[in-house]
Protein backbone atom coordinates (compact mmCIF):
# COMPACT_ATOMS: atom_id res chain seq x y z
CA UNK A 1 0.00 0.00 0.00
CA UNK A 2 1.03 3.74 -0.67
CA UNK A 3 0.96 7.05 1.96
CA UNK A 4 -0.06 9.93 0.52
CA UNK A 5 3.45 11.90 0.51
CA UNK A 6 2.11 14.70 2.43
CA UNK A 7 0.66 12.59 5.28
CA UNK A 8 3.76 10.22 5.57
CA UNK A 9 4.45 12.27 9.35
CA UNK A 10 1.03 11.58 10.68
CA UNK A 11 0.74 7.79 9.62
CA UNK A 12 4.37 7.15 10.75
CA UNK A 13 4.01 9.34 13.74
CA UNK A 14 6.70 11.71 15.21
CA UNK A 15 10.46 9.63 15.35
CA UNK A 16 7.87 6.80 13.35
CA UNK A 17 6.19 6.12 16.78
CA UNK A 18 3.55 4.85 15.22
CA UNK A 19 5.23 3.14 13.21
CA UNK A 20 7.49 1.07 15.53
CA UNK A 21 3.62 0.31 17.85
CA UNK A 22 2.07 -0.92 14.59
CA UNK A 23 5.41 -3.41 13.88
CA UNK A 24 5.44 -4.79 17.77
CA UNK A 25 1.47 -5.27 17.14
CA UNK A 26 1.04 -7.30 13.48
CA UNK A 27 2.02 -10.75 12.79
CA UNK A 28 3.88 -9.91 9.85
CA UNK A 29 7.05 -8.12 8.33
CA UNK A 30 6.41 -4.64 7.89
CA UNK A 31 8.88 -3.12 5.22
CA UNK A 32 8.86 0.57 4.67
CA UNK A 33 10.27 2.18 1.36
CA UNK A 34 9.68 5.70 0.92
CA UNK A 35 5.99 6.03 1.12
CA UNK A 36 5.43 2.63 0.34
CA UNK A 37 4.49 0.18 2.81
CA UNK A 38 5.03 -3.49 2.19
CA UNK A 39 3.61 -6.73 4.14
CA UNK A 40 4.66 -9.82 4.38
CA UNK A 41 3.22 -13.20 6.32
CA UNK A 42 0.10 -14.77 6.92
CA UNK A 43 -2.90 -13.64 4.87
CA UNK A 44 -5.20 -12.87 8.07
CA UNK A 45 -1.97 -10.91 9.74
CA UNK A 46 -1.47 -8.91 6.24
CA UNK A 47 -5.19 -8.25 6.33
CA UNK A 48 -5.04 -7.03 10.17
CA UNK A 49 -1.83 -5.18 9.72
CA UNK A 50 -3.69 -3.42 6.27
CA UNK A 51 -6.46 -2.99 8.05
CA UNK A 52 -4.57 -0.53 10.49
CA UNK A 53 -2.67 0.95 7.49
CA UNK A 54 -5.97 2.30 5.78
CA UNK A 55 -7.07 3.47 9.43
CA UNK A 56 -4.21 5.76 10.33
CA UNK A 57 -4.04 7.16 6.66
CA UNK A 58 -8.25 7.91 7.33
CA UNK A 59 -7.35 9.90 10.26
CA UNK A 60 -4.54 11.66 8.65
CA UNK A 61 -6.67 12.85 5.77
CA UNK A 62 -9.00 13.98 7.97
CA UNK A 63 -6.98 16.03 10.46
CA UNK A 64 -6.62 13.73 12.89
CA UNK A 65 -2.77 13.01 14.59
CA UNK A 66 -2.56 9.40 14.90
CA UNK A 67 -0.39 8.16 17.84
CA UNK A 68 0.82 4.48 19.03
CA UNK A 69 -2.56 4.31 21.33
CA UNK A 70 -4.48 4.84 17.75
CA UNK A 71 -2.93 1.91 16.36
CA UNK A 72 -3.27 -0.24 19.09
CA UNK A 73 -6.33 0.78 18.96
CA UNK A 74 -6.85 0.12 15.36
CA UNK A 75 -5.44 -3.11 15.68
CA UNK A 76 -7.98 -4.49 18.55
CA UNK A 77 -10.57 -3.50 16.39
CA UNK A 78 -9.44 -6.03 13.43
CA UNK A 79 -9.94 -6.17 9.96
CA UNK A 80 -13.35 -4.57 10.36
CA UNK A 81 -12.61 -1.42 7.85
CA UNK A 82 -14.51 0.70 10.38
CA UNK A 83 -11.78 2.30 12.64
CA UNK A 84 -11.48 5.23 11.11
CA UNK A 85 -14.68 6.27 11.32
CA UNK A 86 -14.94 4.92 14.87
CA UNK A 87 -11.99 7.29 15.84
CA UNK A 88 -12.27 9.88 13.36
CA UNK A 89 -15.84 10.82 15.24
CA UNK A 90 -14.79 14.04 16.76
CA UNK A 91 -17.58 14.78 19.25
CA UNK A 92 -15.70 17.93 20.42
CA UNK A 93 -12.54 19.95 20.22
CA UNK A 94 -10.82 21.73 23.10
CA UNK A 95 -7.20 23.45 23.44
CA UNK A 96 -6.15 20.88 20.66
CA UNK A 97 -7.32 18.17 22.55
CA UNK A 98 -9.97 16.09 20.58
CA UNK A 99 -12.75 13.64 22.86
CA UNK A 100 -13.82 10.52 20.22
CA UNK A 101 -14.89 6.89 21.10
CA UNK A 102 -12.53 4.64 21.09
CA UNK A 103 -14.12 1.33 20.03
CA UNK A 104 -16.72 0.22 18.43
CA UNK A 105 -19.31 -0.03 21.40
CA UNK A 106 -18.07 3.66 22.58
CA UNK A 107 -19.08 4.62 18.81
CA UNK A 108 -22.59 2.83 19.43
CA UNK A 109 -23.08 4.64 22.86
CA UNK A 110 -22.29 7.93 21.15
CA UNK A 111 -24.58 7.25 18.21
CA UNK A 112 -27.34 6.38 20.75
CA UNK A 113 -27.44 9.38 22.25
CA UNK A 114 -27.08 11.63 19.03
CA UNK A 115 -30.29 9.44 17.59
CA UNK A 116 -32.51 8.76 21.01
CA UNK A 117 -34.25 10.48 23.78
CA UNK A 118 -33.15 8.51 26.67
CA UNK A 119 -30.11 6.45 26.62
CA UNK A 120 -28.62 3.74 29.46
CA UNK A 121 -24.62 3.57 29.11
CA UNK A 122 -24.10 0.47 30.72
CA UNK A 123 -20.53 -1.20 32.20
CA UNK A 124 -17.36 -1.15 34.24
CA UNK A 125 -15.34 1.78 35.33
CA UNK A 126 -12.86 2.99 32.77
CA UNK A 127 -15.23 2.52 29.64
CA UNK A 128 -16.09 6.25 28.99
CA UNK A 129 -19.64 6.05 29.61
CA UNK A 130 -19.70 9.49 31.95
CA UNK A 131 -16.64 11.07 30.15
CA UNK A 132 -18.67 11.25 26.77
CA UNK A 133 -21.72 11.49 27.84
CA UNK A 134 -20.51 14.83 29.44
CA UNK A 135 -18.71 15.56 25.62
CA UNK A 136 -22.33 15.22 23.89
CA UNK A 137 -23.71 17.51 26.41
CA UNK A 138 -21.00 20.22 25.60
CA UNK A 139 -21.54 19.64 22.03
CA UNK A 140 -24.86 19.80 21.94
CA UNK A 141 -24.72 23.41 24.07
CA UNK A 142 -22.62 24.62 21.61
CA UNK A 143 -24.24 23.74 18.62
CA UNK A 144 -27.77 25.47 20.70
CA UNK A 145 -29.56 22.21 20.79
CA UNK A 146 -30.06 22.66 24.21
CA UNK A 147 -29.79 25.76 26.64
CA UNK A 148 -28.26 23.82 29.34
CA UNK A 149 -26.78 20.91 30.70
CA UNK A 150 -28.03 19.23 33.98
CA UNK A 151 -25.56 16.63 36.00
CA UNK A 152 -26.54 15.05 38.87
CA UNK A 153 -26.16 11.43 40.74
CA UNK A 154 -27.49 9.64 44.05
CA UNK A 155 -25.79 10.96 47.34
CA UNK A 156 -25.66 7.38 47.87
CA UNK A 157 -21.86 7.22 50.40
CA UNK A 158 -19.62 4.00 49.00
CA UNK A 159 -17.96 3.20 52.36
CA UNK A 160 -17.54 6.73 53.74
CA UNK A 161 -19.87 9.10 55.55
CA UNK A 162 -21.48 12.46 54.40
CA UNK A 163 -22.25 13.65 58.46
CA UNK A 164 -18.05 13.87 59.07
CA UNK A 165 -17.62 16.22 55.64
CA UNK A 166 -17.50 20.16 56.19
CA UNK A 167 -20.39 22.96 54.90
CA UNK A 168 -23.83 22.53 53.62
CA UNK A 169 -25.06 19.98 51.58
CA UNK A 170 -23.75 21.19 48.23
CA UNK A 171 -20.49 21.25 50.16
CA UNK A 172 -20.70 18.03 51.65
CA UNK A 173 -21.72 15.69 47.37
CA UNK A 174 -19.42 18.27 45.90
CA UNK A 175 -16.61 15.77 46.18
CA UNK A 176 -19.03 12.80 44.86
CA UNK A 177 -19.21 14.98 41.50
CA UNK A 178 -15.28 15.41 40.78
CA UNK A 179 -15.26 13.20 38.10
CA UNK A 180 -18.36 15.42 36.46
CA UNK A 181 -16.26 18.83 37.35
CA UNK A 182 -12.85 17.23 35.74
CA UNK A 183 -14.46 16.22 32.66
CA UNK A 184 -16.08 19.77 32.07
CA UNK A 185 -13.12 21.07 32.82
CA UNK A 186 -11.17 19.71 30.27
CA UNK A 187 -13.61 20.84 27.67
CA UNK A 188 -14.21 24.41 28.97
CA UNK A 189 -12.09 26.88 29.79
CA UNK A 190 -12.30 27.52 33.43
CA UNK A 191 -13.85 30.69 32.99
CA UNK A 192 -16.52 30.07 30.92
CA UNK A 193 -17.66 27.19 33.20
CA UNK A 194 -17.62 29.57 36.05
CA UNK A 195 -19.93 31.84 34.07
CA UNK A 196 -21.98 29.04 32.99
CA UNK A 197 -22.50 27.64 36.38
CA UNK A 198 -23.10 31.24 37.95
CA UNK A 199 -25.71 31.68 35.27
CA UNK A 200 -27.14 28.26 35.33
CA UNK A 201 -26.34 27.03 32.24
CA UNK A 202 -24.64 24.22 33.68
CA UNK A 203 -26.08 22.94 36.87
CA UNK A 204 -24.54 19.97 39.05
CA UNK A 205 -26.77 19.19 42.00
CA UNK A 206 -28.15 15.54 43.39
CA UNK A 207 -30.49 13.52 42.40
CA UNK A 208 -32.95 14.58 45.30
CA UNK A 209 -32.87 18.07 44.19
CA UNK A 210 -34.57 16.93 40.53
CA UNK A 211 -38.35 16.07 42.61
CA UNK A 212 -41.08 18.06 41.84
CA UNK A 213 -39.11 19.88 37.88
CA UNK A 214 -39.67 19.27 34.51
CA UNK A 215 -36.70 19.98 32.41
CA UNK A 216 -37.01 21.51 29.41
CA UNK A 217 -34.14 22.14 26.59
CA UNK A 218 -31.73 20.42 28.57
CA UNK A 219 -28.89 17.68 28.02
CA UNK A 220 -29.13 15.60 31.67
CA UNK A 221 -26.53 13.06 32.75
CA UNK A 222 -27.40 11.02 35.68
CA UNK A 223 -24.23 9.42 37.05
CA UNK A 224 -23.81 6.41 39.23
CA UNK A 225 -27.25 5.26 38.60
CA UNK A 226 -26.65 1.78 39.61
CA UNK A 227 -27.56 3.38 43.27
CA UNK A 228 -30.86 4.93 43.03
CA UNK A 229 -33.19 2.91 44.11
CA UNK A 230 -36.53 2.14 41.55
CA UNK A 231 -38.98 4.98 43.13
CA UNK A 232 -35.71 7.13 42.33
CA UNK A 233 -35.05 6.22 38.53
CA UNK A 234 -38.61 6.68 37.79
CA UNK A 235 -38.92 9.96 39.41
CA UNK A 236 -35.91 10.89 37.25
CA UNK A 237 -36.95 9.37 34.30
CA UNK A 238 -40.42 11.51 34.83
CA UNK A 239 -38.54 14.95 34.96
CA UNK A 240 -37.82 14.97 30.72
CA UNK A 241 -39.20 17.80 29.04
CA UNK A 242 -39.52 19.64 25.90
CA UNK A 243 -36.65 19.40 23.90
CA UNK A 244 -34.35 17.20 26.40
CA UNK A 245 -32.24 14.49 26.22
CA UNK A 246 -31.47 11.95 28.99
CA UNK A 247 -28.08 9.40 29.58
CA UNK A 248 -28.19 7.74 32.58
CA UNK A 249 -24.98 5.92 33.31
CA UNK A 250 -24.21 3.25 35.83
CA UNK A 251 -22.27 -0.44 36.42
CA UNK A 252 -24.90 -2.91 38.24
CA UNK A 253 -21.72 -4.59 39.46
CA UNK A 254 -20.52 -1.71 41.82
CA UNK A 255 -24.14 -0.98 43.57
CA UNK A 256 -23.69 0.39 47.01
CA UNK A 257 -27.47 1.01 48.33
CA UNK A 258 -27.83 -0.88 51.96
CA UNK A 259 -28.63 -4.57 51.44
CA UNK A 260 -31.86 -5.70 50.03
CA UNK A 261 -32.39 -2.16 48.25
CA UNK A 262 -33.07 -3.49 44.79
CA UNK A 263 -31.10 -1.01 41.96
CA UNK A 264 -33.14 1.16 39.99
CA UNK A 265 -30.59 0.72 37.34
CA UNK A 266 -31.10 -3.23 37.29
CA UNK A 267 -35.27 -1.85 37.85
CA UNK A 268 -35.01 0.26 34.40
CA UNK A 269 -33.38 -2.72 32.19
CA UNK A 270 -35.87 -4.83 32.89
CA UNK A 271 -38.95 -2.42 32.73
CA UNK A 272 -37.75 0.04 29.81
CA UNK A 273 -36.23 -2.55 26.91
CA UNK A 274 -37.74 -2.63 24.21
CA UNK A 275 -39.54 0.88 25.01
CA UNK A 276 -39.44 3.34 21.69
CA UNK A 277 -36.78 6.27 22.20
CA UNK A 278 -35.10 4.25 24.90
CA UNK A 279 -31.55 2.70 24.31
CA UNK A 280 -29.29 0.46 26.59
CA UNK A 281 -26.33 0.57 25.50
CA UNK A 282 -23.40 -2.14 27.25
CA UNK A 283 -20.00 -1.49 27.30
CA UNK A 284 -17.34 -4.41 28.45
CA UNK A 285 -13.80 -4.86 29.54
CA UNK A 286 -12.53 -4.26 25.76
CA UNK A 287 -14.05 -1.01 26.21
CA UNK A 288 -11.95 0.07 28.97
CA UNK A 289 -9.99 3.48 27.81
CA UNK A 290 -7.78 4.16 31.41
CA UNK A 291 -4.93 1.29 31.17
CA UNK A 292 -4.59 -2.38 30.98
CA UNK A 293 -4.03 -2.54 34.82
CA UNK A 294 -7.68 -1.21 35.26
CA UNK A 295 -8.92 -4.32 32.63
CA UNK A 296 -6.82 -6.90 34.75
CA UNK A 297 -8.03 -5.46 37.87
CA UNK A 298 -11.99 -5.91 36.11
CA UNK A 299 -11.01 -9.31 35.34
CA UNK A 300 -9.51 -10.24 38.89
CA UNK A 301 -12.57 -9.11 40.68
CA UNK A 302 -14.99 -10.45 38.19
CA UNK A 303 -13.20 -13.65 38.52
CA UNK A 304 -13.80 -13.80 42.31
CA UNK A 305 -17.39 -13.02 41.77
CA UNK A 306 -18.14 -15.59 39.70
CA UNK A 307 -15.75 -17.90 41.83
CA UNK A 308 -17.97 -16.84 44.78
CA UNK A 309 -21.43 -17.63 42.91
CA UNK A 310 -20.53 -21.07 42.11
CA UNK A 311 -19.50 -22.17 45.31
CA UNK A 312 -22.88 -20.61 46.99
CA UNK A 313 -24.69 -22.96 44.15
CA UNK A 314 -22.80 -25.71 45.14
CA UNK A 315 -23.20 -25.50 48.70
Amino acid sequence: MVVPPGRMLEVFGDRDAVLRRVEELVECEVIVRGNEILLHGDEAAVERAEAVFDGLVGLAETGNHPTPETAERLYRMGAGGDGKEVLGDVIVSHRGRRVAPKTRNQKAYTDAIRKDQVVFGLGPAGTGKTYLAVALAVDALNRGEVTRIILTRPAVEAGESLGFLPGDVMAKVDPYFRPLYDALYEMIDPAKFQAHLERGIIEIAPLAFMRGRTLNDAFVILDEAQNTTPQQMKMFLTRLGFGSKMVITGDTTQVDLPKGTSSGLEDAQRKLTGVEGVSFVRLKRDDIVRSDLVMRIVDAYDDIVAVDHTSKGES
